[in-house]
């Protein structure tokens, strides 16, 4: 089978949404190639292997790649995605040189592609995501394992914005806690949650596909007693109360639910909220304070940003 590759030279503040644009139009698999990823320094003392080639990656920038099968409609499918990241230009999301090639591939190619990117990583103190295609032995017998199968469409857990929620998680869930997880996509924030002693996750997603992926990783890591995981719009319609609201989302959107996550949250609540880029992360902060949060911790990583915020 032949499979089309569309490669898109953006920025990394239009990761996520570019991302989200690629999967809602039916890619088969994406990869971001970071040139950052050749520089940072990688530990190694967990079995991750990186054979990065320097070749692969642009100068400046980030490259997205997504995969299509090659079919009567692929044209009208590539020119909704071209007008769709057009329009991310509305958001006052920076595009960067916005450069979209596109290239065949062969099914062996594509099955590859994006799996060589992907290897067990330390992500705190201690999560550990592994890849379910590979074999990991514990270092430490305190060390939790995440074993996560991101079915070639969302991220694999070990993005900055990712990273970050997992921390403020390890940092702020106690044992009998009640979460609630925005957009979870895979269902790696929801599945954390749960290892640390949450005694209740709900996890929402708008994507049916996302919901799917999260419940088969909810299931892979033994907590499905702990996350419900459903097809929710934000916080649309959601009742009950919250211990801990978590969300890896775009600014923008999380500026739409704000309120809902005030109204939501018990007394002393807090909500972590990252996917923010820097250039945001002011207009966010704001709108936190507006909504009476008050800001507890910042974190930062690389060019992101994320808030653990209290309800007074």
């Amino acid at each position: 089978m032949k499979w089309t590759e569309i490669s898109i030279h953006t920025t990394h503040e239009a990761i996520e949404a570019i991302s989200n644009i690629l999967h809602e139009a039916g890619a088969g698999g994406v990869v971001i190639e970071d040139p950052f990823d050749l520089i940072k320094e990688h530990d190694t003392s967990y079995g991750e292997i990186y054979q990065l080639n320097p070749d692969d990656y642009p100068e400046e920038g980030v490259i997205i790649k997504a995969y299509f099968p090659v079919n009567s409609f692929l044209g009208e499918t590539i020119e909704e995605i071209k007008q769709a990241i057009n329009n991310l230009m509305l958001y006052d999301i920076d595009l960067g040189k916005n450069s979209i090639t596109i290239s065949e591939v062969n099914e062996e190619e594509w099955a590859t592609a994006w799996k060589k990117y992907y290897n067990p990583v330390k992500v705190s103190e201690k999560f550990t995501i592994v890849p379910t295609w590979e074999t990991y032995e514990p270092v430490s017998s305190d060390e939790l394992i995440i074993e996560l199968d991101p079915g070639m469409a969302f991220g694999t857990g070990t993005h900055p914005t990712t990273v970050m929620c997992i921390q403020a998680l390890e940092k702020t869930v106690k044992k009998g806690d009640t979460v609630i997880d925005v957009g979870t996509g895979s269902g790696i924030l929801s599945i954390a949650a749960a290892m640390l002693g949450a005694k209740e996750v709900r996890a929402l997603d708008l994507d049916p596909i996302a919901v799917d992926s999260a419940k088969l990783n909810v299931k892979l890591n033994k907590v499905q007693h702990i996350v419900t995981v459903s097809q929710n719009n934000l916080l649309d319609r959601i009742e009950g109360s919250a211990d801990i609201i978590v969300a890896n989302i775009l600014a923008e959107i999380i500026l739409r639910f704000v309120d809902d996550a005030y109204r939501l949250l018990n007394s002393g609540g807090l909500f972590i909220t990252s996917g923010i880029i820097q250039t945001k992360k002011q207009e966010v902060k704001e709108g936190l304070i507006r909504a009476g949060f008050t800001i507890e911790e910042t974190l930062t990583m690389e060019d992101w940003v994320a808030f653990i915020a209290r309800k007074g």
